[in-house]
């Protein structure tokens, strides 16, 4: 048995960092990097994406809304085309930054609110992927599993791979719980890596309600964000480890 680890990074701004990227490498073998819109810039791009590369690690565009205050977290109301481009020039962006240091964009994973969103809505998740593929028809598309984004790659026949969140609470229809909600955020890197092992062992989605969904689980994401978030990410990969089930970059579905 076999499972990704990804984390999104390369989320600072100029002088001023965010998240634990150097102390993550060490601990996944994907990394979205932020496309300058929520987060990030060309500097910061560049300096995760050498990292990445250096580390060994999967370089994946982490696109979203135009909304830097937000973190891209808050909704926005866009026609398909606005979706379309928007996904696209963040992933040419991704792509020069990638090979200026001597890498490559392999996957693409919507980020908050678009992300979400998405997984509400396959008209939109097509919009968003039909914009990627259209730069490149190779690139895995990182989705959350069992929701409208896995229903709009397998309507567009692409390659994709089904994500899980090891410190995110979930609905009965797979959708994430809200983050307002209380018990949304997992903090705990005991019961965070216990859940990711049993979601793994089951191949499927464990609901906050206990409820088991089968589902895809190629690849599970550590964010990098929060307190606990690198005590989390080395939880989760030693207990995948010690149950026998091998770490290794997803090759899409």
């Amino acid at each position: 048995m076999t499972v990704d680890l990804n984390a999104d990074m390369g989320e600072g701004f100029g002088p001023w960092p965010m998240g634990s990227d150097a102390e993550l490498l060490d601990v996944i073998t994907s990394a979205n990097i932020a496309c300058g819109f929520h987060a990030g810039d060309p500097d910061v791009m560049a300096a995760t994406m050498a990292r990445a590369v250096k580390a060994g690690v999967g370089i994946g565009a982490h696109p979203g809304f135009p909304d830097l205050q937000g973190f891209g977290r808050r909704r926005m109301s866009l026609k398909p085309d606005e979706v379309r481009h928007l996904v696209a020039y963040q992933l040419g962006a991704a792509q020069a930054m990638a090979r200026l240091v001597g890498g490559k964009v392999r996957h693409l994973k919507l980020h908050g609110a678009l992300a979400n969103m998405a997984a509400e809505d396959v008209s939109l998740a097509k919009a968003a992927y039909e914009g990627a593929l259209a730069v490149d028809p190779d690139i895995i598309v990182m989705v959350i599993t069992a929701t409208q984004q896995q229903a709009a790659v397998e309507d567009l026949g692409c390659r994709w791979a089904g994500e899980i969140f090891a410190d995110r609470a979930y609905n009965d229809d797979c959708t994430l719980v809200d983050r307002s909600k209380p018990g949304a955020v997992i903090h705990d890197p005991e019961v965070a890596a216990k859940r990711v092992v049993a979601m793994v062992k089951a191949g499927g989605i464990i609901a906050e309600s206990g409820l088991v969904i089968p589902a895809a689980v190629d690849t599970i994401c550590l964010h990098g964000d929060g307190a606990t978030a690198v005590k989390i990410a080395k939880a989760v990969r030693q207990a995948l480890l010690d149950e026998g089930i091998e770490l290794a970059q997803f090759q899409g579905r």
